[in-house]
C-alpha cells in the first residue's frame, strides 16, 4: 500500500513524540512495523549525512559515556518496549555492542552499574581528591540494596495489591514467587530469593505450578467461565485481558495454553458476501478518505456497508454506521430487504445523534442504495459529505468490513438457525450490536468498549 508524505511525516513526527512504533500504528492505523522502521531508518540516515559530528569538550560529556538516564531510556526501548535494536543504534549514536553491555551489567547489578562519575549524587568529585574505590564500591552496594527494596515494594503493591508496610517475609511462597518472576530480569536470581526468603526449590515448585494448566485448576476454571459468558467470541487476548482487569497475574502465553488445551476455540468461517452493485447509476463520488480510517474526536468520520444473514427462515439485512474514532456503532438497522427504506432510515437514526455543528464524513461502496435518490438528498439536507470506495475494492471500506467479520465469527457463524424465526434472529441480532458498543471490550481501546472508552474520556454520561 502506498503512503503520501503527509502521512510519512505525520508518523515520524508521532514517532518523536511518543518514542513507541507500537503506539504510532495504534494512533493512526497505519503503516506496518517493517514500514515504519522503514521510514526511520531512511530519515536517520539523512540526517547522519547532513549532520556533523559533535565535538566534546569534557571526556564524561563524549557519547561513550551517556548519563545513567539515557542508557535506561534505550534499554526500554529497546528490551522492554521492543523496538528495533539496530535503528534505536543508529538514531541515539551508540552501537549494538555497547546497549548489550548495559543490558549485561543492568542485568547483573541493576542500574548502579550503570552510573559513571557524573551520575554520583555527592556530584563532581574535588579535583585532586579522588574518592577511594572502596568508597566507591561501598556507594554502588548501598545502591543497588535501595533499588532492590524499591523494585520489590512496588511489585508488592502493584501487583499483589498490599500495603506499603507489609511485611516481605509474611508473603505466601506464591506471593514471593509471582514478585520474582516479575523483577528476575533486572537481578540475579540467588540475591532474590536470599532477599525474600525463599528456597529455591519452593520457587520452582510454584514455577512448576504456574506453569502446568493441570495442577493450576482455578484458573482454567475462571478461563472457561469468561470463555462461556461472552458466548464464546473471546480468543486468547480478550480473555487475558479480562483476567488482567480482574487482577489476575497470569501471561498470555499461560492463556492461550490452557484455552488450547480446553478446546476454548473461537470458531472461523468464510462465506461469500451480499454485493449490492448495479452499475454507475449516478456520477462518480470521490474517495475521500483513502483507507485512513483514524479519526481524532467521534463523529468525524463514519463507514456504512450492508451485510445479510441466510437462515432457513428467510433472509436478514443489516445496515450499520461506525464511527473510526472507536468502533462504536451510533445506529443501526435491521432488515429483510436490502432496500432504500434500510439504509435511509439508518442515516435519519444516525443524523439524530448529531450535534448542529457536526458534520462527519460518511464512506460507503458503490453500492446502488447510496446512488438513489433518497440517500443523496438526506446527506445534503444534513449537511454531510460522500465519500466512495473504487469499484471492487473491499479494502477501500476494510474498517466496516472488518465489523462484518467478527460479527459473524462471534455471533453467527458455527451455529444452528434452525426453528428461529426472522423476528427471533432479528432480536439476538439486536442485542449482539447492543453488547458490542456497551461491552465487548478492545485491546486498541485499553481492553475497554467502545462505551466505556466515551466513558473515561468525559465524552459521554
Amino acid at each position: 500500500m502506498g503512503y503520501s508524505d503527509d502521512q510519512r511525516e505525520r508518523a515520524l513526527e508521532l514517532y518523536n513524540k511518543v518514542q513507541s512504533v507500537s503506539k504510532v500504528i495504534q494512533q493512526l492505523g497505519y503503516p506496518s512495523k517493517q514500514g515504519l522502521y522503514t521510514w526511520i531508518g531512511a530519515r536517520n540516515k539523512l540526517q547522519k549525512t547532513k549532520a556533523s559530528r559533535t565535538k566534546y569538550n569534557n571526556a564524561l560529556d563524549h557519547p561513550l559515556h551517556p548519563p545513567l538516564s539515557k542508557k535506561l531510556d534505550i534499554l526500554r526501548r529497546c528490551f522492554e518496549l521492543g523496538e528495533n535494536i539496530q535503528l534505536v543504534s543508529e538514531e541515539t549514536g551508540y552501537s549494538r555492542a555497547s546497549i548489550y553491555t548495559w543490558r549485561k551489567k543492568y542485568i547483573q547489578k541493576g542500574s548502579v552499574a550503570l552510573m559513571n562519575l557524573a551520575d554520583d549524587p555527592r556530584g563532581k568529585l574535588p579535583e585532586g581528591k579522588p574518592a577511594s574505590s572502596n568508597e566507591i564500591e561501598s556507594l554502588k552496594s548501598q545502591l543497588q540494596k535501595m533499588q532492590l527494596e524499591i523494585d520489590i515494594l512496588k511489585e508488592t503493591i502493584e501487583v499483589l495489591k498490599k500495603d506499603p508496610g507489609v511485611d516481605l517475609t509474611e508473603l505466601k511462597n506464591r506471593e514471593k514467587a509471582v514478585i520474582i518472576g516479575a523483577i528476575k530480569g533486572k537481578y540475579p536470581l540467588p540475591l532474590l530469593l536470599s532477599r525474600l526468603q525463599i528456597a529455591r526449590s519452593s520457587y520452582y515448585y510454584q514455577l512448576k505450578i504456574f506453569g502446568n494448566p493441570k495442577e493450576n485448576k482455578v484458573l482454567t476454571g475462571r478461563i472457561i467461565t469468561l470463555f462461556q459468558k461472552n458466548s464464546g467470541r473471546y480468543g486468547y487476548r480478550r480473555i487475558h485481558a479480562l483476567l488482567v482487569r480482574e487482577g489476575n497475574r497470569v501471561s498470555e502465553k499461560v492463556v492461550r495454553r490452557i484455552m488450547a488445551k480446553e478446546g476454548l476455540v473461537v470458531p472461523v468461517k468464510r462465506k461469500g458476501k451480499y454485493h449490492s452493485y448495479a452499475g454507475e447509476i449516478t456520477p462518480e463520488v470521490p474517495n475521500f478518505i483513502k483507507r485512513d480510517f483514524h479519526a481524532d474526536a467521534p463523529n468525524q468520520k463514519w463507514l456504512t456497508d450492508i451485510t445479510e444473514f441466510a437462515i432457513p427462515a428467510g433472509k436478514i439485512y443489516l445496515s450499520p454506521i461506525v464511527d473510526c474514532f472507536d468502533g462504536l456503532l451510533p445506529a443501526w438497522k435491521i432488515g429483510t430487504a436490502p432496500d432504500a427504506e434500510l439504509v435511509n432510515g439508518m442515516l435519519k437514526d444516525a443524523v439524530d445523534t448529531l450535534h448542529s455543528n457536526e458534520r462527519p464524513l460518511i464512506h460507503t461502496d458503490r453500492g446502488c442504495h447510496y446512488r438513489w435518490p433518497g440517500w443523496i438528498s438526506g446527506m445534503e439536507d444534513a449537511g454531510l459529505i460522500r465519500s466512495m470506495s473504487k469499484k471492487g475494492c473491499s479494502p477501500d471500506n476494510a474498517a466496516c468490513e472488518g465489523l462484518f467479520g467478527r460479527l459473524k465469527n462471534e455471533m453467527f457463524y458455527h451455529r444452528s438457525w434452525t426453528d428461529v424465526s426472522i423476528e427471533q434472529f432479528m432480536k439476538i441480532l439486536n442485542d449482539y450490536l447492543i453488547w458490542y458498543n456497551e461491552k465487548r471490550i478492545k485491546i486498541s481501546l485499553g481492553n475497554k468498549s467502545p462505551l466505556e472508552y466515551r466513558r473515561s474520556l468525559g465524552l459521554v454520561a
